[in-house]
């Protein structure tokens, strides 16, 4: 707070305010720091008042390009409400600081508090630096040159030629590889360990190393994303995804470097940040890591689950209810038995997906286009490998046989395998919980989901259970990926798989689905059930199915006879074995405990049986 004081102080006079109006002022301000290349989002310039503290940026609205030096203002102070997009704010110098504020809280700070003649004039002063800032020429489109030939590419664009082709020939899902930040990361944990290893074998000058690194350190903390446009679905066996993070480190790399985009005479997307590398191990190997650095959010989800799933088992412990099979009366269960096999069944999921995750340590980095390692130094691919795993955190080794590694997708295969297993096991689950909860009057109703929405728009006081079906329509979802990278596996031809983009499209969206479900599941709709107890106790003392505990103690004979009368009667089988005098009161009363019901026993028979 101590320094956001003295930033306001630096560019705006307040020795006027009392230091309770100054602390309100303070409240109002936010202060953050950007460096070069980075900008503002649209939305912020919509509502917020923009100071430029230090340093310099640039604006581009409309096709003119404004450059700005501190102190003043970097959007209007007065706007029309429901002003379009005022432009972009870009950071040119190594950084600058900004302060920002509402407009219509400043505006109403200063409309009820005195002293602020100053402050307003201020103001005025830094908008007119603002109107008075030097416009610039701006071109819009850079020229960029390929094998095919020339093409004008968007000058705020870091991705290049082959990015642009690869949008106009990949139109298909509407999906991009920015919309996966986990492969993102990936690609550029995978670049900047390449970058490092070619430095230190004296293949990438020091210079190049730095930008490209830094570059790479920018997109693993989240930066740049945007830029990665590409349709995850894609001809070219994922070049086409490769060439987009090539080209996006190089223009970003360039401005380090103080360079214009497009200007890859100083550092080059092959050149420079594809050395040593081919699509076939880069790409493959950041899909790898994606996976790895993305498989403890699924076991977090996972381990949430089955506490909850735990939770309830000992909640609902003593509530009996009865057992189906063939969704018809079986014997007796309890709630908390039932939510404990789902836990066990859940717990079991989590070591799958910890043994499975194992076949993704192993990966292809170094091995080229075909696995023979053409166009590295023999030492490139440990010391690629070395520096991934310093870069991403996780224990990487390099493939045992280079050329199997780079066609096979058996791990995908087996992945994808424990995945749909889980889905399905879920799904079985969520079924169980729609007829669990089914009614609220001429269901089930064995228990109570939470109330999510509103469930009909013709049938007031309808709630549905929209978290199950969710689940359930989910697991489908994954079925079908399973199915697809099934066959994509098996389509792929000597040397390489071609199939790999959609592979890997859909394993990354059947793994971040799965998340997604499981932890909506989890707190959604496990944590708040509740047991309609005297309901549950009320289907297992009406029951047939209790005479299934009693055929030991009355005889098989006895017991399909009762059954049947208390059947055609609609009466009481308890009430029918005690006027019969088959077992005392005492006797059907420790027979038909909750214990003896839902657990082995002894089998002594306390009574001799009475045959009729």
């Amino acid at each position: 707070m101590t320094v956001l004081k003295k930033t306001i102080k630096s560019v705006l006079p307040c020795d006027d305010l009392s230091k309770a109006e100054f602390d309100e002022l303070t409240q109002l301000f936010q202060q953050q720091k950007l460096k070069q290349g980075e900008v503002f989002q649209n939305d912020l310039l919509n509502s917020d008042v923009i100071l430029l503290v230090s340093g310099q940026c640039q604006v581009i609205y409309k096709g003119i390009q404004k450059h700005f030096n501190a102190p003043s203002l970097c959007n209007p102070f007065l706007v029309k409400i429901n002003a379009s997009s005022l432009g972009d704010i870009c950071v040119v110098t190594e950084s600058a600081l900004f302060l920002s504020i509402n407009r219509k809280a400043l505006s109403a700070w200063l409309d009820t508090n005195q002293n602020t003649a100053l402050l307003s004039h201020a103001f005025l002063k830094l908008e007119n630096n603002r109107l008075n800032a030097q416009a610039l020429n701006v071109q819009k489109f850079r020229t960029e040159k390929d094998l095919l030939g020339v093409r004008e590419v968007e000058q705020a664009a870091l991705y290049g030629i082959q990015t642009l082709r690869a949008q106009e020939n990949f139109a298909i899902t509407d999906i991009k590889v920015l919309h996966f930040p986990q492969l993102v990361s990936a690609l550029a944990m995978v670049k900047k360990a390449a970058a490092n290893a070619n430095y230190k074998l004296g293949l990438l000058s020091q210079e190049h190393k730095d930008a490209i690194c830094l570059a790479c350190d920018e997109i693993i903390a989240g930066e740049w994303h945007e830029h990665f446009v590409v349709d995850v679905i894609q001809g070219g066996a994922g070049t086409s995804t490769n060439m987009n993070a090539n080209e996006v480190i190089a223009n970003r790399a360039l401005e380090i470097m103080g360079h214009k985009r497009g200007e890859y005479q100083y550092l080059h997307p092959n050149n420079h940040v594809n050395l040593s590398q081919s699509t076939n191990d880069a790409y493959p190997t950041a899909i790898r890591l994606a996976i790895l650095l993305s498989h403890q959010e699924y076991v977090d989800a996972l381990s949430d689950l089955c506490y909850q799933l735990k939770q309830k088992a000992v909640e609902f412990s003593d509530v009996i209810k009865m057992g189906r099979t063939q969704l018809q009366d079986a014997v007796p269960i309890t709630l908390g038995q039932e939510f404990d096999a789902w836990y066990f069944t859940m717990k079991e999921d989590i070591s799958e997906v910890k043994d499975v995750i194992e076949y993704f340590r192993e990966i292809n980095l170094g091995a080229t286009a075909i696995g023979t390692g053409i166009n590295t130094d023999p030492e490139y691919s440990s010391l690629a490998i070395e520096e991934l795993c310093r870069i991403s955190g996780k224990e990487l080794v390099r493939a045992r046989n280079l050329i199997e590694a780079t066609s096979d997708m058996g791990a995908f295969v087996t992945f994808s395998s424990v995945l749909k297993r889980n889905a399905v096991k879920l799904s079985k689950i969520c079924n169980d919980l729609r007829l669990m909860s089914s009614g609220p009057r001429a269901g089930l109703q064995e228990i109570n989901l939470p109330a999510m929405q509103p469930g009909s728009s013709i049938m007031p006081g309808k709630v549905n259970p929209v978290i199950p079906e969710m689940v359930n329509q989910v697991a489908f979802q994954i079925i079908g990926n399973d199915i697809t990278i099934t066959m994509a596996s098996e389509a792929g031809q000597l040397q390489l798989n071609v199939m790999e983009p959609v592979i890997v499209f859909n394993v990354l969206q059947s793994l971040r689905l799965q998340i997604r479900a499981v932890s909506t599941l989890s707190q959604k709709c496990i944590k708040g059930i509740t047991a309609n107890v005297e309901h549950c106790l009320d289907t297992v003392n009406n029951s047939i199915g209790i005479i299934t505990a009693l055929n030991p103690f009355i005889g098989y004979e006895n017991a399909t006879r009762i059954a049947k009368q208390a059947l055609e009667e609609r009466a009481s089988v308890r009430d029918l074995i005690l006027a019969e005098g088959l077992l005392s009161e005492q006797a059907l009363d420790d027979v038909l405990s909750v214990e003896n019901m839902t657990a082995p026993r002894k089998m002594r028979v306390k009574e001799p049986m009475q045959l009729v």
